[in-house]
């Protein structure tokens, strides 16, 4: 006994100096590459990371910008491990190079998983190859390009338009141009998707409980994202409490509408012979519940991306006028005598050169994530373990001097403008290049293997709002304030963008001809 008590006192110090080692070991592990907010044992930055949760974007920002790399690591208590990077050679590691090693994961559809079910969007493997190969060639088909470019015409013709001739005529009516863009772009999704006109902007702006549905399910399950502890919204989930709550029975109204339109359709003898997406899709032999949740992704893509990009665009313009008088220079020139088309679209050097910048620094969707199935090392030396979340920060990227330039917070088309190819967009090996940028250094439609099917759309869409509006309108904001950029599923403006709408006169236009 004797010698046990004297043996454990002798190795007691060496054993108490190796758990302090240990702990300190695990502590700074990764340190020489390890660049994020202050982190301390078992809790993290929990600390760091509650403080900055109304203000992650700028946070990550500031981090992202003071690491030599551009990538930072957040650990805090109840989330994973995540890698935050804003390092091109770095995105084209994760969605392109080793692309399989970084799908979506368990953990990013647990959280949007409810809404989005078994959509390409909240997919991997097999199942996301057989959709993207069918909306691929649904996408790509003259009579989808057909059937976008009438609806726009329709809609902005019965609804738009007399909407913002009205309020020209009202100089102190205040119009919330984002609410009008959400619900101009969520009738042309549906009509196109669906088959159907929810009529949501009519001039009574009438309640459309699937478009409030949608919006109340989304800022929900943005919320899960940003919670300090994951866990708090999945007991919430079990306990069916609170918000939770509300997200089960907005997913349930969604799911119900959306499932009756469908069966409705299958019943119509003519059904075969539509346009719309949801026609094609029961053509394709789907299941009901496979196709209610690729047309879901559909209209959560569709309408709200389109609708953030434009929201921002015309803020941006109402910022700067110079650029607009440019816009609407193009504009003029190029629609002088002729309807609007794809191929006009195309065409349009400057108006897609603002849409770019735009998106830029107001991006649609501010950051993805993936979980990577096997450790791995990125490109500039940051470790990776199996199971982390590993995301890429659009928003951020847009905001690095050593991707833009010294002059990155600027609004400037000749970042776009002088590079070479301005006219087109360029396909290399299935890596989309916006006029000669990089998409992994311009990740807004994403690169690799998952771009975006629908960015020609979008593009087609947006435009088409541009050239309808610009030139008819000016739109005054009403707040001189900078407004405040809002992450939810896909980016919003904070208590949405308040305009007052001006009729231009002819003699404004006269300095075009």
């Amino acid at each position: 006994m004797d010698l046990i008590e004297s043996t454990i006192k002798a190795i007691g110090p060496f054993l108490f100096l190796l758990l302090i080692l240990r702990s300190a070991y695990v502590y700074f592990y990764n340190k020489p590459q390890h660049y994020g907010p202050n982190t301390y044992p078992i809790i993290g930055c929990i600390f760091a990371f509650s403080n900055n949760r109304r203000r992650l974007l700028h946070w990550y920002t500031e981090l992202l910008a003071s690491s030599p790399s551009q990538t930072i690591i957040i650990q805090r208590l109840g989330a994973r491990r995540t890698i935050v990077t804003a390092n091109p050679n770095n995105i084209e590691h994760i969605i392109k190079t080793n692309f399989y090693n970084y799908p979506k994961g368990k953990a990013f559809t647990e959280i949007l998983g409810d809404l989005l079910g078994q959509g390409i969007f909240n997919i991997d493997g097999g199942r996301w190859h057989v959709q993207r190969k069918l909306i691929s060639h649904e996408f790509t088909a003259r009579a989808m390009r057909e059937l976008l470019v009438t609806t726009l015409e329709s809609e902005a013709k019965e609804r738009l338009l007399p909407i913002l001739e009205s309020a020209s005529k009202d100089e102190s009516l205040v119009v919330d141009m984002q609410e009008v863009l959400k619900r101009f772009t969520f009738d042309i999704t549906c009509r196109i998707s669906l088959g159907k006109d929810p009529q949501s902007l009519e001039s009574t702006f009438p309640i459309s409980r699937l478009a409030n549905a949608f919006d109340a399910a989304s800022e929900i399950i943005a919320a899960r994202g940003s919670m300090p502890v994951s866990a708090a919204w999945k007991i919430k989930r079990a306990l069916n409490h609170g918000k939770e709550k509300q997200l089960k029975e907005e997913i349930k109204l969604i799911h119900e509408s959306i499932m009756e339109i469908i069966h409705s359709r299958k019943n119509e003898k003519e059904a075969m012979c539509k346009k719309d997406f949801l026609s094609r899709l029961i053509a394709s032999g789907f299941d009901d519940e496979e196709i209610r949740d690729m047309v879901i992704s559909f209209i959560v893509a569709g309408r709200d991306t389109t609708a953030s990009a434009l929201t921002w665009f015309f803020w941006c313009m109402s910022q700067h006028r110079q650029v607009e008088e440019e816009v609407l220079n193009e504009i003029y020139v190029m629609l002088k005598g002729r309807k609007f088309d794809i191929e006009t679209a195309k065409k349009m050097r400057i108006v897609h050169a603002a849409f770019c910048e735009t998106m830029r620094l107001y991006p649609p969707v501010a950051w993805d994530s993936k979980h990577p199935l096997r450790d791995d090392i990125l490109p500039d030396g940051t470790h990776v373990k199996r199971g982390d979340r590993v995301t890429y920060f659009p928003y951020g990227m847009g905001r690095m001097k050593n991707i833009w330039g010294e002059d990155c917070s600027e609004f400037k088309l000749e970042r776009w403008l002088s590079l070479e190819d301005q006219n087109s967009i360029s396909s290399n090996n299935g890596n989309i290049i916006y006029s000669g940028i990089s998409p992994f250094k311009y990740p807004i439609f994403q690169g690799g293997p998952r771009t975006c099917l629908g960015k020609e759309m979008a593009f087609v869409q947006m435009k088409f709002v541009a050239s309808t509006i610009l030139p008819e309108f000016e739109l005054q904001p009403v707040d001189t304030r900078s407004p405040v950029f809002v992450p939810l599923l896909t980016a919003q403006m904070a208590n949405g963008f308040k305009v007052l709408v001006r009729k231009r006169k002819k003699d404004e236009l006269n300095f075009l001809i």
